[in-house]
């Protein structure tokens, strides 16, 4: 019996150092402080609400629509022109090359390329 009082009692002194011996808790940290505004700089007002604008007008588009069309028939025609002077030169090109003998498909291929950068030049940029 006294072993078993003896050990209560040393569980009950151990406990109680071990409470005694915790550190404090740790403090909450401090709330942050709410903004202050510059005292420099005053608050500027909000600008005003600007009312809507009405849609441009069906005239003008149908205006605009009708310019477009009428900008892309003229790249087409010029593209058309180009292709045309393209073939005509390569026509020229064959013979000038059936006279030196020189290969046909080099006269070809460069005709091919002139006729897209003619087309190129004449059509509008967007």
């Amino acid at each position: 019996m006294k072993t078993l009082s003896a050990l209560i009692a040393v569980l009950f002194a151990s406990a109680s150092l071990t409470v005694l011996a915790q550190a404090t808790p740790a403090t909450p940290a401090k709330p942050a402080e709410p903004a202050k505004p510059a005292a420099s700089t005053p608050a500027k007002a909000a600008t005003p609400a600007v009312p809507a604008k009405p849609a441009a007008s069906a005239t003008t588009d149908k205006k605009a629509e009708a310019q477009a069309k009428a900008d892309a028939k003229k790249a087409e025609a010029a593209a058309k022109k180009a292709e045309a002077k393209a073939k005509a030169d390569a026509k020229k090109a064959e013979a000038a090359a059936k006279k030196t003998d020189a290969p046909k498909v080099a006269v070809k291929a460069d005709a091919k390329v002139d006729a897209k950068t003619d087309a190129k030049k004449v059509a509008p940029m967007k």
